[in-house]
């Protein structure tokens, strides 16, 4: 008795293909663009409506137009979005530490500094003194300056340390910030005042005429970070990971530290002091890009922050009338969102 034919096999299930990459998926891609194009419209609609709303002229006009150049610091917060964003990405990378930002280096003290001694010395006068082009240039070039021989300092030597020179820019920052606490108090009700509004972080305290010197500055440090991408994630892996493979550490650091300082420098000269702005806008970034490379943290941190800042700027000058209040509002949502992050994480 012969037996049946045997039945055929099943085919077999096509094997997933497996990926590797900062996007591996393509569920990781299709949602990394949905994000970054949600970014991008909410950043257009942002800097159009700083420069539309409200405007009583016809819409293309000449009269609209002219309006909106009389409103163009407030497309400043492009440029000041892009400087916190690359600079606290980059520096968080190269420190590996996802709670800290430039600030720690003393930048925002020197600027206190810069500008308390300029009244101190020169009284009422001396706050319009500090806000010309060139006055705006020396104090760039004094942050950079100030950056370049700390890390120079600290890391060029045999026994370098990022950690040592971490510590020694809280230091500074604190003896400076005592400083200008110091000259503050020596000051007249009226010279406080006036000094007090070139303090608080602000879109407001933003000169038109300071953009042709800090968009390409901006533009040369940022672009060369964001050229570097691939550079910074491999020193994202740390020292020895670096080293073995074949990257300088201490040089490309070193060479990280100064592009941060000159972004860092254009953008606390441009509006003032704002110390958590580049910690929130850091922190969402890597939720939203749900990747540790920066080729694609870069862009998402770079629209978060024109959303955050502008919609900020935004909302509190034309609903509440207080547009010089936004520095405020930014430290007090990023200081909270700073405790919970580190309340959750449980540890420096």
């Amino acid at each position: 008795m012969t037996s049946a034919p045997a039945a055929p096999a099943a085919p077999a299930s096509p094997r997933p293909v497996r990926r590797s990459g900062a996007l591996p998926t393509a569920r990781a891609r299709r949602r990394y663009l949905v994000v970054l194009t949600a970014l991008a419209v909410l950043s257009v609609l942002v800097v159009l409506g700083n420069l539309a709303w409200d405007n009583p002229m016809p819409f293309g006009s000449a009269g609209f137009w002219r309006i909106a150049e009389l409103r163009a610091t407030n497309v400043v917060v492009v440029l000041v979005a892009f400087c916190q964003a690359l600079a606290t990405v980059a520096f968080q990378t190269i420190t590996n530490n996802r709670i800290i930002t430039p600030s720690i280096m003393g930048f925002e003290s020197l600027y206190r500094v810069v500008q308390t001694g300029a009244v101190f010395f020169l009284g009422v006068a001396g706050a319009t003194l500090v806000q010309g082009v060139w006055q705006f240039v020396l104090q760039v070039v004094l942050m950079v300056g100030f950056a370049a021989l700390l890390y120079g300092w600290l890391l060029s030597g045999r026994y370098g340390n990022l950690q040592l020179m971490l510590l020694i820019g809280i230091v500074l920052g604190g003896g400076l910030g005592a400083l200008s606490t110091f000259m503050q108090r020596m000051l007249t009700p009226t010279e406080f005042d006036v000094l007090t509004a070139r303090l608080i972080g602000s879109v407001a305290n933003a000169d038109a005429s300071h953009l042709a010197v800090s968009v390409p500055l901006a533009a040369v440090a940022g672009g060369t970070l964001w050229a570097g991408s691939r550079r910074l994630n491999v020193l994202a892996l740390g020292r020895e990971a670096s080293l073995n493979l074949g990257v300088n550490h201490r040089r490309e650091t070193i060479a990280v530290l100064l592009l941060i300082s000159v972004l860092t420098a254009v953008s606390t000269s441009l509006t003032g002091p704002m110390t958590f702005f580049g910690f929130l806008v850091a922190m969402l970034a890597y939720q939203l890009a749900d990747t540790h490379d920066h080729r694609y943290v870069f862009p998402v941190a770079w629209l978060t922050g024109i959303v955050v800042l502008g919609g900020a700027y935004f909302v509190l000058k034309n609903v509440f009338y207080a547009a010089g209040s936004v520095g405020v509002i930014i430290e007090i949502v990023g200081g909270t969102f700073f405790l919970v992050h580190l309340l959750r994480k449980g540890r420096l």
